[in-house]
């Protein structure tokens, strides 16, 4: 196997509506698992990394369908501690045109959110790793798991481990005065940032300048301001933003920028037509992530997390069914989606 990937954070049940079915039409719903840090594990394990993802899970066969689902494409479950008694739910109805996407989370009393300290061993877990990966989504739990990830960023540090943090701050789990007091303590132990404009925006305040992502309006040179602004603060290796044009729920443009300390590079835009957008951030970490251990140079990785999160937006489910020839390709300028025979 190639290089050692650790993520940590929540995997949970993902139930939604068939097609674009509204909550309160739906008479069934599929189900499949899905979570920050667990879908950046199978974009790795995809491209031939030895990707691991670590968190806590109730024993029951609910918990086992959660492991397995990982289990399927590769990833590493063996650090996953099996206890508490349930897993989290988040409902997914899927919006079109102009109406958007809801998410209504069920997760409060999840396994992971009652994990305690002592039920990981951190030394252990990173022995041979060379990358561990976790979200704002983990900390935001409560306390007791953002000591737990300080605990992870610690000993990441401690063994030589590069790590990457995707601020994803969501709103429905904490204030922004409390992710940004948590997270500013974790990042100073990590080296490579991801973020998107709000995520800056509402973690540490920092704005990008004549920017209007309602409007679809993305000006590069805000972008720019705020990627030095958090390299500046946190002493960032790189930061990585992408940048979402929304101009409806099916239809968006999607680009990203790569800050390494010294120059930006942007990547190409892609017009994209969506299939299913959950995970698309994640997918362009496991992307990112996989082109700096592969020792790709600063555009070509930018081009390569770019490429690999937009292929995301055509698959179903949280998971990137994708491999590295076919990111590959669209990477290097076949975006046509002729048929391959």
């Amino acid at each position: 196997m190639g290089k050692r990937v650790v993520t940590f954070g929540e995997i949970m049940l993902r139930l939604a509506p068939e097609g674009y079915y509204r909550f309160v039409q739906a008479e069934t719903f599929g189900a499949t698992y899905g979570g920050g840090e667990a879908n950046v594990a199978v974009s790795l394990a995809n491209y031939g990394f030895d990707a691991a993802f670590v968190t806590k899970l109730p024993k029951h066969e609910i918990g086992q369908a959660a492991v397995n689902s990982l289990r399927r494409y590769g990833v590493d479950t063996s650090g996953i501690v099996r206890g508490g008694d349930r897993v989290g739910i988040y409902f997914l109805e899927k919006g079109a045109s102009q109406r958007p996407s809801k998410v209504i989370y069920d997760r409060a009393g999840s396994s992971i959110y009652k994990a305690q300290k002592e039920d990981f061993d951190w030394k252990t877990i990173f022995e041979n790793a060379d990358w561990f990966h976790f979200t704002g989504i983990t900390p935001a739990l409560n306390d007791n798991v953002a000591g737990i990830c300080l605990d992870a960023c610690k000993a990441a540090k401690a063994a030589g481990v590069k790590i990457s943090c995707d601020l994803n701050y969501r709103n429905k789990l904490w204030s922004k005065e409390k992710a940004g007091k948590v997270m500013g303590e974790l990042c100073n132990y990590v080296d490579v940032c991801i973020a998107n404009e709000e995520d800056a925006s509402d973690v540490f305040g920092i704005k990008a300048a004549d920017t209007d992502v309602y409007a679809g309006e993305v000006n590069q040179k805000g972008y720019k301001e705020v990627a030095k602004k958090l390299a500046d603060r946190f002493g960032f290796e790189k930061v990585a933003i992408t940048l979402r044009e929304s101009l409806s729920a099916n239809d968006n443009n999607w680009s990203a920028m790569l800050y390494d300390g010294k120059e930006y590079y942007f990547s190409k835009k892609y017009k994209m037509h969506i299939v299913d957008r959950v995970g698309g951030g994640d997918s362009f970490g496991g992307g990112l992530i996989a082109a700096t251990l592969n020792g790709c140079g600063a555009q070509e990785t930018i081009e390569f997390a770019v490429a690999a999160s937009c292929l995301k937006h055509s698959v179903e489910g949280d998971f990137n069914m994708v491999s590295l020839d076919e990111v590959k390709k669209l990477a290097g300028g076949d975006g046509s989606g002729r048929v391959q025979r």
